[in-house]
């Protein structure tokens, strides 16, 4: 019996000594949840600055991008990562490519601000994550 506790004792001591990047956290891009939620409120970021007839729900974003960071902060990232995500370069390249292409996928160029306006319209109607942070004036 002593040989076997010795055995279990030393295979949980050694699941507690793996390394840390075995159990480290995935890069904040790849968490979807967040990921997908800051691409919403970038492209109903660009369609209301590029839309007249189009406005945000300024309070309604403000919550979202609040509940995105308390999220994250859940999940386990510390306010300098998430901080370092929101603010990098390469991650705000990664992100307008994306708008990009679901605006692509949608039938609209990236100049194409009346295929843009459109969009937003269907946005709003359907009430989408996009939609739910617009509204026509």
């Amino acid at each position: 019996m002593s040989n076997l506790r010795t055995a279990v004792f030393a295979s949980l001591l050694g699941a507690l000594a793996l390394p840390s990047a075995a159990m480290a956290k995935p890069p904040l891009g790849e968490v979807r949840e967040i990921h997908d939620g800051l691409l919403a409120v970038g492209i109903a970021d660009e369609i209301r600055n590029r839309c007249d007839d189009i406005s945000a729900r300024m309070l309604t974003a403000m919550g979202t991008l609040h509940a995105l960071k308390k999220r994250a902060r859940a999940l386990g990232y510390s306010n300098e990562e998430i901080e370092d995500y929101v603010t990098s370069k390469a991650e705000k390249k990664k992100m307008r490519a994306e708008g990009v292409a679901y605006m692509a996928a949608r039938g609209v160029a990236a100049d194409d601000t009346a295929g843009l306006c459109r969009v937003g319209r269907e946005e709003i109607a359907r009430g989408s994550a996009i939609g739910a942070l617009l509204r026509e004036k």
